[in-house]
């Protein structure tokens, strides 16, 4: 039996960002949990401009070929964790457009955070972020990796290196991503059906 799809999305995409190191930590330990096969999504690359679609995303109707691409990459995950960045007190506009750009794709999926900023750790960004995802029906855990004054846990060659409550943290966080990924199966089988017939 195969195993669930985490799908670890990198926020940032400013020159310079940070959230691809603490995306490579996370990943190594997702991948050491065992309980996922682990991909990672980087915004940067995915590359989605401004949301451009002519229908509501409810609807699937999907004109361009970079919304169809984004909801088939997401589509096939189970579960998420979102590294993010705080600015300004809240989430990063690359994040929001998207989550913006699909909807039944995220329905009744689990979704954890892995922030990272100054002395607020990204935790702003993060309780924003949560009103968000339920919105389109995600199932946001309780458990959360923040960084707080992320520089200063970046080793010379530039590899995060964490502390006991940031290893703590995410296995917090994996342990409830997949209790979450199977008590929510039910109803992404439901939704499948439903969307087949």
């Amino acid at each position: 039996m195969s195993k669930p799809t985490l799908q670890i999305i990198i926020g940032s995409t400013r020159p310079g960002r940070v959230g691809p190191r603490v995306a490579e930590w996370f990943r190594e330990r997702a991948a050491a949990h065992g309980m996922f096969d682990v991909e990672v999504v980087d915004l940067a690359e995915v590359n989605l401009p401004l949301f451009d679609e002519p229908h509501h995303p409810r609807l699937g109707r999907y004109v361009h070929q970079h919304t169809k691409d984004w909801s088939a990459t997401i589509g096939r995950g189970d579960a998420y964790v979102f590294v993010v960045p705080e600015y300004n007190h809240g989430f990063n506009a690359a994040t929001k457009n998207a989550i913006d750009y699909l909807h039944a794709e995220w329905r009744h999926k689990p979704v954890g955070f892995v922030s990272y900023g100054g002395v607020a750790a990204g935790t702003r960004a993060v309780q924003m972020l949560k009103q968000v995802v339920t919105a389109v029906k995600m199932v946001p855990v309780v458990e959360a990796v923040n960084i707080p004054f992320v520089h200063q846990s970046l080793d010379a060659d530039g590899r995060l290196t964490p502390n006991e409550a940031m290893e703590t943290g995410a296995k917090g966080l994996l342990d409830g991503l997949a209790a979450w990924t199977k008590a929510s199966a039910t109803l992404r089988e439901k939704d499948g059906s439903a969307q087949a017939a």
